[in-house]
Order: structure tokens, then C-alpha cells, then sequence
């Protein structure tokens, strides 16, 4: 198939949800972006904003998958829209991690915003790209976050500013995972490489010695103390380290959310979506949303007892066909421990909230049975 003869019906396949389509749709879309790369001058303008509309289907509604290898496909395309690159890099990590390392579409102030609205997984693919600007390393210094601190360590080719590398080495005392990487980075100095000396294990010392002419007779002096209070920063035997952050990625899913509803891509069949990949936090916001809701009516929904009609009404109201609802709630029960409640007597009564009536009509009527539980 020649994509660029048949814009058209890449569209159709794009409105397909069947996965035949969907892997004709992304040969499709390859041949496009292989065109493109040929090209003197790029995209043609229309076809341009069907490429586009056909990314943001994809991003919306295939698997995760079909949007893994277009996040590789589009990671190194200058041309790709920046609304699509900005929502593929909020994505899943295993989505977003090409696009983070690679894409030429992100700038500085884009992967600054990743560093303040993406977990700690999307931060520390963010510390490992490479040639990574001045700002971004700046900006990683002054969230001062373990991890992330730990990857930009072991970037090599981050512009890294003698200023920053002393924030580093200073950095390393208390977290022992810096030491390692610092210690073969290109750009310690033989100052610099003293005062690491004082904190690092015998293994690590060989190889400062090794790189640098060191005063150890003098060092060695300081090391007995030093050793004492890396091992009292240490945290104690058997703590699990927990990488994100109480309510990081829920805070990331809500700007996942509106950045899909700014480009008028959050639709009802996301919803189904996100449940298949046991997403229920996504799943709430994203309803919230739809249904102009307030967050905390959702989950009120999603976790009631014996009310599975709550759920409905909320779906009824966004456009769920009741043909679709028996799907949803099996999935929502299997990722909330059974809950909405009510059994298949309670399955039943839902599907029936699916009444001849408008979706207004529904969206009134899930938040006035709300009122009352």
C-alpha cells in the first residue's frame, strides 16, 4: 500500500479497531514517515494534518503496543506535532521513553515541565538523554531526587557545568549511587576528585588514584569520619526504596487528561482503553472529565458497594453504548477488588440505567443518586 497515494484511507483505518487495520494502518504510517525523511521539503501541508489526526487516534485509542512502536517510529522525526510528541512523552514509560531519549520536537522548557509533571521513571529517562541542555541539568540539581541525580551522573554527555559537578560530587556523600558514576565521569576534576575520595569504598578509591595524582597519605587522614557519616545517612537494612511519590502519578494522569482534552482527542472510547491496560486512576480522570464531573463522585462510583447503576448513569451520560457497559464494569470490578458490588443482580439493574434518554438526562441523574448515598 502506498500511504501517501492513500491518505484517505489511512483515515479509515484509523477509525478501525481491529488489529489487522491497526498494523496496515502503521505500515502505513512507516512508509509515510520514511517519505517524509526524504524529502527536501518535508510533510505536504494536508497530508500533514492527516498524519496528525491519524497520531492522535492512535495515541487515544490503541494498545499499548501499536503506541510503544509509534513512539520509536516518531522519536527522531523532526516534524511531528508537538501536541502529539508532549502527550506520547506523558504516556506509558515504555511508550514515552523513545520519544524522552530521542525526540528533536521536545526543547529544554519540554523536558523541564517533565521534570515537574512526570513520575520519577519519565524524570530519569529525562537525566539520560543524551547532550542534555544546561537548563534541564539545572533544573534536575534543584529537585535534588536521588534517582534522577544517579542517571545525570552517568550521562556522560550532559552539559554539565563545573558548578553543577561540584553539586554532584557534594551530592554523593549522601547518596552512595552517585559515587560509582562520578568516579569515571570525564569531567571530575583532580579537586573534585579528592573530595569524592573521602566518601567512596576502597574499589572506588583504586580507581581515583588510578586517574589522579591524589594526596592519599593526607586523605586517609579524613577517611575514618567520612565512612561514619556516609553509613549514617544510609538507609537501614531491608528499606525498600520507593521510587514515585504518593500521588506523582495520579497528579500526571490528570495532566495526561487535559492535554488529550485541549486537543480535542479525550474521547468515550479511551475509557475502554485504559481499562484494558488496569488503569483505573486514568480511568476516573478521564470520565471526571468527559462527564464534567467532579473527581471524587467518580470514585465514589467506581467503589460503591452495591450500586453498579452509579457507574452507568456516569457512562450513559459520556456516551458508553450499553452494549459496551457489561465490558466496562467487568473490567472496573477486576481492578477495584470486586467493586461497584451488587453481583450480576446488580449487573443487570445497570445496563438498564441505559434508558431511552439523553446523556444530559444521565449526567443529572448520576449526580442527583449520588446526593443520596
Amino acid at each position: 500500500m502506498s500511504a501517501k497515494a492513500h491518505p484517505d484511507e489511512l483515515l479509515e483505518l484509523a477509525k478501525s479497531r481491529d488489529p489487522a487495520d491497526r498494523e496496515r494502518l502503521l505500515t502505513g504510517i512507516v512508509a509515510l514517515c520514511e517519505a517524509s525523511d526524504d524529502a527536501a521539503q518535508g510533510l505536504d501541508p494536508a497530508v500533514s494534518a492527516i498524519v496528525e489526526s491519524i497520531f492522535m487516534a492512535l495515541v487515544v485509542e490503541a494498545e499499548t503496543d501499536i503506541r510503544r512502536r509509534l513512539g520509536e517510529r516518531l522519536a527522531t522525526a523532526a516534524w511531528a506535532p508537538q501536541a502529539l510528541i508532549n502527550v506520547l512523552a506523558l504516556d506509558d514509560i515504555e511508550v514515552a521513553r523513545p520519544i524522552i531519549a530521542a525526540s528533536p520536537v521536545l526543547k529544554d522548557e519540554d523536558l523541564i515541565r517533565l521534570l515537574v509533571e512526570a513520575t520519577i521513571e519519565h524524570q530519569i529517562e529525562v537525566a539520560r538523554r543524551p547532550s542534555l541542555g544546561a537548563p534541564v541539568v539545572e533544573a534536575i540539581l534543584r529537585q535534588e531526587e536521588p534517582a534522577v541525580l544517579t542517571a545525570l551522573a552517568g550521562n556522560e554527555t550532559a552539559d554539565i557545568s563545573p558548578d553543577s559537578m561540584t553539586h554532584l560530587v557534594d551530592a554523593s556523600r549522601r547518596i552512595a549511587a552517585l559515587r560509582s558514576p562520578l568516579t569515571r565521569h570525564p569531567k571530575l576534576t583532580t579537586e573534585l576528585a579528592e573530595r569524592l575520595y573521602l566518601w567512596v569504598g576502597q574499589s572506588l578509591r583504586t580507581a581515583l588514584v588510578s586517574r589522579f595524582n591524589v594526596d592519599t597519605a593526607k586523605l586517609d587522614v579524613a577517611i575514618a569520619e567520612a565512612v561514619r557519616d556516609a553509613a549514617g545517612n544510609a538507609p537501614p537494612l531491608g528499606t525498600t526504596v520507593v521510587w514515585e511519590k504518593a500521588g506523582e502519578r495520579e497528579a500526571m494522569e490528570a495532566r495526561l487528561i487535559d492535554k488529550l482534552a485541549a486537543a480535542d482527542q479525550l474521547r468515550p472510547g479511551y475509557l475502554l482503553r485504559v481499562l484494558k491496560e488496569r488503569r483505573l486512576s486514568l480511568f476516573q480522570a478521564a470520565l471526571a472529565r468527559l462527564g464534567g464531573f467532579h473527581p471524587d463522585q467518580v470514585r465514589r462510583a467506581v467503589s460503591s458497594p452495591d450500586r453498579p447503576e452509579l457507574l452507568a448513569l456516569a457512562c450513559a451520560a459520556v456516551g458508553i453504548d450499553r452494549g459496551a457497559f457489561p465490558t466496562i464494569l467487568a473490567l472496573v470490578r477486576e481492578v477495584n477488588g470486586g467493586r461497584p458490588g451488587g453481583g450480576a443482580d446488580g449487573a443487570r439493574r445497570a445496563v438498564n440505567a441505559f434508558g431511552p434518554f439523553s446523556s444530559d438526562v444521565a449526567a443529572k441523574a448520576f449526580s442527583q443518586a449520588l446526593a443520596t448515598v
